[in-house]
């Protein structure tokens, strides 16, 4: 019998050490909404990760561990590792999605239905969230790359993480590069369009070649403070001397 008790107590220490050890857990998320970039915590193990285009994430956890998902466009969810998540290494995850809802508000006359008369009766300026004291972004519309950046480093959901997390992946030093790289094209183009017919008037460049050119320009370390501080005069001395060089050094030799 005593031994019958010594090893019953022997195999309950062995399954309480494997509970207690730390596992590589595979996870899921599921949600209607977009499933990758979002945050996984681990804030018993002060461990984190995100998820990929699929949704999954991997990542370091024990029994009883806590994990906190953190999502922009979702609640946030906050889940206890089990017993079958240790065993199975595996944990699904369903997130609800964040829906701020703002209470229906008639504004003006109503309409009757007949264009003509609603047309006679409406008076007044149109109305506009400014007028209304609601707060509404008035300045020019970010590009895509500038609204992930902004996303990247002033976080979202209910709690502040993305800064930190993103700065820790180095995505935010990425989406910065972005953006550098979207306005120094945006600039290339613009110059592009203003100045190519005085450019290639005395010194023309085959079609095929321009885009080309331009990419080859644009690269070049004073590119940016020329073209947005001197006149355009002296832009395209710049641009001249810069189409020497790409003829010189980047075009097919003419027979």
């Amino acid at each position: 019998m005593k031994t019958k008790f010594f090893f019953l107590a022997i195999l309950l220490i062995c399954i309480q050490f494997s509970w207690s050890q730390t596992v590589e857990i595979h996870g899921i998320i599921k949600s209607e909404n977009d499933v990758e970039n979002i945050h996984i915590i681990n804030k018993t193990l002060q461990k984190f990760t995100v998820t990929n285009a699929k949704g999954e994430f991997m990542i370091s956890g024990k029994l009883n561990d806590t994990l906190v998902v953190s999502s922009v466009q979702s609640k946030l969810k906050t889940i206890v590792i089990n017993i079958e998540n240790t065993l199975s290494k595996s944990v699904t995850i369903t997130l609800e999605e964040q829906v701020n809802e703002l209470d229906e508000v008639v504004i003006g006359k109503m309409l009757s239905g007949n264009l003509m008369q609603d047309i006679i009766e409406a008076d007044g300026e149109p109305i506009t969230a400014q007028k209304l004291g609601i707060q509404s972004y008035q300045g020019v519309l970010k590009t895509h790359n500038e609204r992930l950046l902004n996303e990247a480093s002033t976080g979202g959901g209910f709690i502040p993480l993305n800064p930190i997390l993103n700065a820790i992946s180095g995505r935010t030093k990425r989406l910065k590069n972005r953006v550098k790289i979207d306005k120094r094209k945006t600039l290339m183009f613009a110059i592009k369009t203003r100045l190519s017919e005085d450019l290639f008037f005395d010194s023309p460049l085959e079609q095929e070649y321009i885009m080309d050119y331009f990419y080859f320009v644009s690269d070049a370390e004073n590119f940016k403070e020329i073209c947005t501080t001197k006149s355009d005069l002296e832009i395209l001395v710049f641009l001249k001397d810069k189409l020497i060089e790409y003829k010189a050094n980047y075009m097919p030799p003419t027979d």
